[in-house]
């Protein structure tokens, strides 16, 4: 009984320590668009330009990095851009998320863009 009560008290600290990295952890927002065929592309770069420019306007982005796919594996199912933002906890994810600044950039996206993916993860070491 007593074995049985060690043992329990230590999962209860190891559950509760990962619980306590998970809320330290940086929270990355992971954003992919695919574009209509039509899209004009100066209304794309107009996009791209927008999103980075989401950083110097919504305190709670701690880093904003983007790119195209460039992958040779062919299976990016048509999406071409990928924007990775870190967030310094979950609750400044949320934050940003009902953002002004954020729902106006989410306004421009209309009538160009095809498909969003979004993946939220909490980083792990």
């Amino acid at each position: 009984m007593h074995r049985l009560l060690s043992l329990t008290l230590m999962l209860l600290a190891l559950i509760s320590a990962g619980a306590a990295q998970a809320a330290d952890a940086p929270y990355r927002h992971v954003v992919l668009f695919k574009f209509k065929d039509d899209a004009p592309r100066a209304e794309v770069a107009k996009i791209e330009k927008a999103f980075l420019e989401l950083k110097t306007k919504i305190p709670q982005i701690q880093g904003l990095e983007w790119g195209t796919n460039v992958s040779p594996e062919g299976l990016a199912n048509g999406f071409t851009h990928c924007f990775f933002l870190t967030f310094k906890s979950k609750a400044e994810l949320e934050k940003y998320l009902p953002h002004p600044e954020h729902k106006k950039f989410g306004a421009m996206l209309k009538g160009v863009l095809d498909k969003v993916l979004v993946v939220d993860y909490v980083a792990q070491p």
